[in-house]
């Protein structure tokens, strides 16, 4: 059998699949016209006929296959034909009598085997423009019967799967069936290369049949293992992790008195970040570098006082360093180098030899090629960058320094702060998923934030991500989403990116949080970072003008999943009692320009106490803080009373911000604040206010429901695997 496998007959399809419990019409395989026709009057008509052989594929395409045969002679006929229409190209070939099912929806169910993610249920609409809409989801295997629930779901049209055009919802129980039927299938036959069941046609009451499939075999011992990704080497213990991330003391290798030198740079900013160990460094001539008096030699530090060498050395020194680290007790190394595996098979190679080395000296390497390393908790700023963010609970990991970069940015920005940030660099030796299973067990870091361009073995990557995502929530950011993506990825890292929509089926199955963009997923980390998980999918929005809370409406109902509830009867008539008769009377609830002194933190908190809202969103912060701006900018301030208005319109913004905060912690549940001041005018006692509660001020009401949607995801995934 040849590497590139051979396709089955469509009834030995079949019959393979219907040992895996996929719903099939009742067929006739038969040799001569004659018992064709005997066939189809047993099934009843109408009914279908088709020559089916081991050689033939595409039966459609060549004209194979006839359809509404309405009686035993149009059968025979059709038979006939079919017959002689066959070549010596076909080998043995017969005639496949089946009912003629018909319905107005057709999916397309089946199996791929993924160079990077290995075996995986498809699922998708079918039919004629299947490729077209690309409307389908992918889900690795085995898959349970949450991640068979979760696929249909999935699909973005999910009108066809309800009540349509006079026929049945679609039967979910019977079409699990058939997404589990593939998966074990493909468990228990490894030489699966491919299934296609296509259309699977849904009927008028609703039941899915799988009228056509196809199954390609392939030689296993031909098919080239994945590649690995380093999960295969030991991963570094938690005394090297503490020495990177809560190091005693810092060596800067390669200081330098010059401002533009990674040397002066990286010492400048762990000394800047207020690092409270012992900070040594090497420079050639023993110069003073920002006050710390350096060596020539690191035989002349101090034995057993430095966790951590931060390397700004050119690679052909670094060797020699390492050994000398070694004896002085040192656990871990950042190398900045660059000339490694980024540089050509030389520099590969020089790159395996030098992580071999550090295996041997039992030191943890980071990078090389990196940009540093952050640790709030340690109060240390180790990297070639800036800045340094405000302290807090998310942890970044990213095999692009640059993100790192723009993570912290953000942090600073928002106010949501870090706990760990690394830049993986090549990864040589430490991967983002060693940085993130460590994370995992960091009682600093409550949410993990990945970005990972080229992926070698996604299956191993992902079985690690997962089992990080049933401890913490896990938000991972990929490049190479799209072909010219992946392109820029696989020059950037020397790796391909995995097929996207695989790849996003497995972070699905494993409760990893996919994030679009780098904006999303650190929005998404802080939300975790800073909120409540929701009980369920109920969203009431909160807004002080119409225009936003209809946007925010059409950005939930995107989302698929949560759900903008109407507002129960005993939650109207209580909203009643505190705004005017010309309130919008539904969710969401518009105050109509109705609000007096206590109306926000009013209503806010009677929706928040009512057992059927599970979250809200909260629209029009910073609306009077920004009349209070005009106000002092103005010609006429302080006087006319405008100095006391100003002030009142500011303290409001600052208290509803206040309330909003409370009011999640005590019903637990979450509440999130939404306006544009968030970066049109950050001073904004608004969102001042909110960022000085802790939390993230969401620029609009849209990206909230996105952070939402991905909070609520994670709650969905811990309550249906029991893991609350």
């Amino acid at each position: 059998m040849s590497a590139a496998g051979n396709t089955l007959s469509e009834s030995a399809s079949k019959a393979l699949l219907r040992q895996f419990g996929v719903p099939l019409a009742d067929e006739r395989e038969v040799t001569t016209a004659a018992a064709a026709a005997e066939a189809a009057t047993a099934i009843g008509f109408p009914v279908v006929a088709k020559l089916c052989g081991d050689a033939i594929a595409h039966k459609t395409e060549r004209g194979l296959v006839r359809l509404r045969l309405g009686d035993a002679a149009a059968v025979q006929a059709a038979a006939s034909d079919l017959l002689a229409a066959a070549t010596s190209a076909d080998g043995d070939v017969t005639v496949l009598v089946a009912p003629m099912i018909s319905g107005n929806r057709e999916l397309i169910a089946g199996v791929v085997r993924d160079p990077q993610f290995g075996a995986n249920v498809m699922l998708g609409l079918g039919g004629v423009l299947a490729e077209a809409i690309a409307d389908v989801v992918f889900r690795p295997v085995p898959i349970s019967e949450v991640d068979a629930d979760d696929m249909i779901d999935g699909l973005r049209t999910q009108k066809i799967l309800g009540e349509f055009r006079g026929e049945a919802a679609v039967n979910r129980t019977q079409l699990k069936a058939v997404l589990l039927g593939l998966s074990s299938a493909a468990v228990a036959r490894p030489d699966i290369a491919s299934i296609d069941v296509n259309p699977l046609i849904v009927g008028r009451d609703g039941a899915p049949v799988a009228v056509d499939a196809l199954v390609e075999i392939r030689d296993v011992e031909a098919t080239p293992a994945p590649r690995g990704d380093g999960s295969a080497r030991p991963h570094p213990t938690d005394a090297q992790f503490r020495a990177l991330f809560e190091p005693r003391g810092v060596l800067v290798a390669g200081a330098s008195t010059h401002p533009g030198k990674f040397g002066f740079v990286s010492l400048h900013n762990i000394l800047a970040s207020g690092y409270r160990g012992a900070v040594y460094g090497t420079n050639l001539q023993g110069e003073n570098v920002l006050g710390i008096d350096t060596v020539a030699d690191v035989e002349a530090l101090p034995d057993g006082v430095i966790d951590l060498v931060f390397v700004c050395t050119p690679a052909s020194a670094n060797p020699a360093l390492l050994r000398a680290c070694a004896r002085k007790g040192i656990k871990a190394a950042f190398l900045t180098s660059a000339g490694y595996g980024e540089a050509g098979d030389e520099g590969r190679q020089a790159e395996a030899d030098l992580v071999a080395l550090a295996d041997e000296l039992g030191i943890l390497l980071a990078g090389p090629n990196g940009q540093g390393v952050v640790s709030t908790p340690a109060h240390l700023c180790a990297q070639i960058v800036a800045p340094y963010p405000p302290a807090g609970k998310i942890a970044v990991a990213s095999q692009s320094g640059n993100f790192v970069s723009s993570f912290l940015n953000y942090a600073r920005q928002t106010g949501v702060g870090i706990s760990r940030a690394v830049s993986a660099g090549n990864a040589a030796a430490v991967s983002p998923a060693d940085y993130i299973e460590w994370y995992a067990s960091d009682d600093a870091t409550a949410v993990s934030l990945a970005y990972v361009e080229g992926i070698a073995d996604g299956r191993s990557l992902l079985d690690r991500f997962a089992a990080v995502a049933r401890r913490k929530p896990l938000v991972v950011v990929k490049g190479g989403a799209t072909e010219a993506g992946a392109k820029a990825a696989a020059s950037h890292t020397g790796a391909l990116a995995a097929n996207d929509t695989i790849f996003d089926g497995a972070c699905r199955q494993a409760g990893v949080t996919r994030a679009a963009t780098v904006e999303e997923g650190f929005e998404a980390a802080a939300t975790f970072a800073t909120q409540p998980l929701p009980a369920g999918p109920n969203v009431v929005v909160l807004t002080t003008v119409g225009g936003w809370g209809v946007v925010t409406s059409d950005a939930i109902h995107r989302d698929g999943l949560l759900r903008l509830i109407a507002l129960p009867a005993d939650l109207q008539a209580s909203i009643d009692t505190k705004l005017p008769p010309r309130w919008s009377r539904n969710n969401p609830v518009d105050c109509a320009g109705g609000e007096q002194r206590d109306t926000i933190p009013e209503v806010m908190e009677l929706i928040a106490a009512h057992p059927d809202v599970h979250s809200i969103i909260y629209l029009g912060l910073g609306i009077q803080s920004n009349q209070a701006r005009l106000m002092r900018e103005g010609e006429f301030f302080p006087d006319h009373g405008l100095e006391r208005i100003a002030t009142y319109h500011e303290r409001q913004d600052d208290r509803f911000a206040r309330v909003a905060d409370e009011l999640s912690r005590r019903y637990n549940k979450p509440i999130l604040t939404a306006t544009e001041l968030a970066v049109a005018d950050p001073a904004n006692a608004g969102p001042a206010a909110v960022r000085d509660t802790g939390r993230l001020c969401y620029p609009s009401g849209n990206r909230a429901a996105v952070a939402l949607g991905h909070l609520y995801r994670y709650a969905r995934f811990r309550q249906r695997h029991g893991l609350d």
